[in-house]
């Protein structure tokens, strides 16, 4: 059973509450389930914000800067950064996150790093159950920032109210990520480093692209195309303004509780996945070493060997579960 007291500090707004759940949420502790439970019916009304891009593009300046925005209305903000992993401790590289340091310090302002434990959506496992936690604890705010690996980032699209994609002149960046995919699940678009001489060139390139996209799958919301300078802060109102107007054309549309719905759907199917493959891996370690040695003998051939894993694994599940 959960610490029933770990969860009430949480919903009064205390950090080191809040700290501790998103470390057992992190760890997939037993207690997960049951915390989760705790706090599920005061979350919901947080604004999410999903920030991707290639590493090095500028995201954690920008984020820095529109955090301050937001504190200046007295938001809570909290951050699930998510870092590459050490192939070795699983930890986090990136934990110390400079770029945020002048927030670390304010009570109105949670960050969490988490390790990307080789997950390719760029999100870690346990960054959207974090989220929740800090929307429990009473943040007005939540910001994904993810490892920017590619393809993989789309995931983010289904985390977040709002994705925005930072990317920097000169660098291919635009093309890299119409290739991935990640243009077409962008909200906005965040040209940043502006000052450099090929900022608007980019800028057009990437309305090129989407007036294509637009073209050929036309949409109510055209993605803006902001041009801002993380280390000035120079056009970061501007894309906070824009976040904005696209929260109310959500609202406006009909596509907000559709997209949250989808939201917590996504999250569902990944806690089973995610169950289902770790129950898999149990069984694979410590019960069917009989059945591995039929696959190294060649007696037995690896898919249908799977099958038979998956099979008696489902059948243990369909035995456990009430869905009451």
């Amino acid at each position: 059973m959960p610490d029933n007291n770990l969860v009430q500090r949480l919903l009064d707004g205390d950090k080191r509450a809040l700290a501790r759940v998103i470390s057992k949420i992190e760890r997939e502790d037993p207690e997960t389930t049951e915390i989760v439970a705790g706090i599920y019916q005061k979350t919901g009304d947080a604004m999410t914000i999903g920030f991707t891009g290639p590493p090095g593009v500028g995201k954690s300046s920008i984020i820095a800067k529109l955090v301050k925005l937001y504190r200046s209305e007295d938001k809570r903000v909290g951050i699930v950064s998510v870092d590459p992993s050490s192939p070795f401790s699983k930890g986090a590289i990136l934990g110390d996150r400079i770029r945020l340091s002048d927030h670390f310090l304010d009570p109105g302002v949670f960050i969490r790093s988490m390790g990307s434990r080789g997950h390719l959506g760029g999100l870690a496992g346990g960054a959207r159950r974090a989220a929740l936690a800090m929307e429990a604890a009473g943040m007005d705010v939540v910001l994904y920032e993810t490892v920017g690996v590619g393809q993989g980032e789309v995931e983010v699209a289904s985390a977040a109210d709002t994705v925005v994609l930072a990317l920097q002149p000169g660098a291919g960046d635009s093309v890299q990520a119409l290739k991935a995919g990640v243009m077409e699940i962008a909200d906005v678009f965040c040209i940043n480093k502006s000052d450099h001489p090929r900022s608007k060139a980019a800028a057009s390139e990437v309305r090129s692209i989407l007036e294509i996209g637009y073209e050929l799958d036309p949409h109510p919301w055209f993605p803006p195309i902001v041009m801002t300078r993380g280390d000035t802060g120079e056009g970061v109102e501007e894309l906070k303004e824009t976040i904005e107007k696209h929260r109310a054309h959500l609202k406006q549309s009909g596509q907000f509780e559709k997209r949250r719905r989808s939201a917590l759907r996504d999250l569902v199917v990944t806690w089973a996945a995610d169950r289902l493959q770790r129950e898999m891996r149990h069984r694979l370690g410590s019960e069917d070493t009989e059945l591995m040695e039929r696959v190294y003998s060649r007696e037995l051939d690896p898919i249908s060997a799977s099958e038979r894993i998956f099979k008696a694994v489902g059948d243990a599940a369909t035995r456990d579960t009430d869905f009451g």
